[in-house]
């Protein structure tokens, strides 16, 4: 089952509910579809980190352990950077203009568990930014509790769709991103940045 395919409700930071009725041409909708890009004021301060992004857990996300699913964790990461790309102007226009965002790597840490109708609430922190790449750090928290029950540690790649390679963000969305690492520079780099997966042992237990 593809887990769009479910009458869950998502919403964003504002709680507000919302029905996508964009027509598309492809199968994964993100909640945000269709939305003209929103949010960024170049004289508003830019929160630390951001927070654009809630859903509900609905039943198809839940696996036969009665939790939400290892694979609709990264899909509600996706609908999270999707909300940050329409805050700072990456939206159908701009990728129908021929340039997108791609994930080049994600690193995935199950902290928690959350089961059907947990709310969930998204952060996001830009870690880096150059002329062609953005590190991104997200956190995943359930509102009962609310505690992180997951992060996700990103690599994302600016491209030039048309030509299938890598393309340098154009002045505006540079400026942007730039002036949102700059605020989100004062916070603290999460402990589970950069974390290599291996079994720790003793030097002198065999491998």
């Amino acid at each position: 089952m593809n887990p769009r395919d479910t009458n869950s409700t998502n919403t964003k930071s504002t709680n507000t509910t919302h029905t996508n009725t964009n027509p598309t041409n492809h199968g994964i909708v993100t909640p945000y579809e269709g939305r003209e890009h929103g949010g960024w004021d170049p004289q508003a301060p830019i929160p630390a980190p951001l927070a654009l992004h809630r859903t509900a857990v609905p039943l198809a996300w839940v696996d036969y352990n009665g939790h939400l699913s290892e694979s609709c964790f990264l899909l509600v990461f996706g609908d999270n950077s999707d909300a940050f790309f329409r805050w700072i102007g990456v939206d159908e226009a701009y990728r129908a203009a021929g340039h997108s965002l791609y994930t080049a790597e994600s690193h995935l840490h199950h902290r928690g568990e959350a089961g059907e109708g947990n709310l969930l609430r998204l952060t996001l922190q830009i870690l880096d930014v150059d002329d062609k790449r953005l590190h991104l750090f997200h956190t995943m928290y359930r509102d009962d509790s609310g505690a992180p029950i997951a992060t996700a540690e990103q690599m994302l790649l600016h491209v030039d769709t048309e030509a299938g390679r890598v393309a340098p963000f154009p002045g505006f969305l540079a400026e942007r991103l730039a002036a949102t690492r700059l605020a989100h520079a004062r916070l603290p780099v999460p402990a589970a940045v950069g974390h290599v997966m291996g079994i720790p042992r003793k030097p002198d237990q065999p491998a």
